[in-house]
């Protein structure tokens, strides 16, 4: 099979290394917009005899067309987001396959009917979140007949060693996208009532709590996005459900500090004038924050994927919890959050190239992927997840 990988940062770099691994990939055609720095990374690892590297705009329609021109059964897209729908649309035109790791866009959901037209795979939101929590829960929707509550918890934080500053915390992407969702609101359902919940008041006490994370300990975990969305993936009304939430985890300590940071206005929506200047605060406390919240030589990040649904099975009630822990790999240097967006979207790749994956059109991660297949492959990269079930 030939791969086209579009972007090779740091999670394109694992899945590059992962298709330069897998037997059943015969060519990698590696694009990115430094491709001299690419170069000097295959050259680095001996890759020069599968991989072809090549210069991509992902702004130019003319660019992408080339490359889905030299034909790949399918196109990994890790380039930034907001160079979705014209990757989707070059794809999509050249007949290839298409697989990404970011939400989905209202763009890339208009191209589902044409794709199906055409016979082409569009698998978005399959990275780690989005991506296997979304094939988690849909695993457990299959394995219950009724859902009662859905939980699904996410987080890239410091190992405890290395969570040694004032905020608990160190950037593993790119921390203007984590302020981005700091000052978001979020909806949830709690006893069976639909709460919405200001972007000021994430951070609340009352939002707040503690989950117990084996082998991790104590987190803290608050709202973070659309819960209720989950309801209308899984075709469910979103009355039936008792409770549904979507959470971030961190090290107790941090909701406080970000309550303060929210109570003074720092991430305010409107920018603040400075000698007459507007200045975006989001932006200003990235660049102020970001280069002190790096990762020192040595120091592991985790990644950390949670989904619990309850519901009943033969009118048994049932607990299903599914766990994802990883840590930075010191072999590879590949950090948790690399690795589980890199192996993920190249196992999807090699699944649709190989037929493990036949559905056409715009495919849902919960309806579409099969949840042991990717769990398995995963395994065998050292990315484990642990299913638990039980009676609630």
């Amino acid at each position: 099979m030939k791969i086209l990988l579009l972007g090779v940062g740091m999670q394109g770099k694992v899945a590059l290394y992962d298709l330069v691994r897998s037997p059943s990939v015969t060519e990698i055609i590696a694009a990115d917009m430094d491709v001299a720095k690419l170069r000097s990374h295959v050259d680095a690892h001996g890759w020069g005899h599968k991989v072809r590297c090549q210069p991509v705009d992902g702004a130019d329609p003319a660019s992408l067309d080339r490359l889905m021109a030299m034909k790949p059964d399918v196109a990994i897209d890790l380039l930034p987001a907001v160079f979705i729908p014209n990757v989707a649309r070059a794809a999509i035109e050249r007949g290839v396959h298409l697989v990404n790791s970011n939400y989905l866009p209202a763009e890339l959901r208009a191209l589902g009917d044409t794709a199906r037209a055409r016979g082409v795979t569009v698998l978005p939101e399959f990275g780690l979140d989005p991506g296997l929590d979304l094939v988690m829960l849909g695993d457990a929707s299959r394995a219950l007949d009724v859902i009662e509550e859905i939980h699904s918890y996410g987080s890239g934080i410091p190992e405890l060693a290395a969570a040694n500053n004032p905020l608990r915390y160190k950037v593993s992407w790119t921390f203007e996208g984590v302020l981005k969702a700091y000052r978001r609101p979020a909806r949830a359902i709690r006893d069976g009532v639909l709460i919405d919940i200001d972007r000021t008041q994430v951070f609340a006490p009352e939002n707040v709590r503690i989950e117990e994370v084996a082998g991790l300990g104590a987190l803290e975990v608050y709202p973070n996005g659309d819960a209720v969305a989950y309801a209308a993936d899984l075709g469910l009304d979103p009355a039936s459900l008792r409770a549904a939430g979507r959470y971030t985890m961190r090290w107790p300590g941090h909701c406080a500090f970000w309550k303060t940071i929210v109570d003074l206005h720092l991430l305010d929506l409107e920018p603040v004038v400075v000698d007459g200047a507007p200045v975006d605060r989001l932006r200003y406390l990235a660049a102020a924050l970001g280069p002190h919240l790096q990762y020192a030589p040595g120091e592991r990040d985790v990644a950390i994927v949670i989904v619990e649904v309850i519901g009943r099975k033969d009118r048994q009630r049932k607990r299903l919890r599914y766990t994802l822990v990883d840590l930075l790999d010191p072999a590879t240097g590949f950090s948790a959050m690399s690795r589980t967006v890199g192996f993920t979207t190249s196992i999807a790749a090699q699944m649709i190239a190989s037929g493990k994956i036949t559905q056409r059109g715009l495919l849902s991660p919960i309806n579409d992927v099969p949840y042991a297949a990717v769990a398995d492959e995963l395994g065998k990269r050292g990315v484990k997840i642990v299913f638990e079930a039980s009676t609630a």
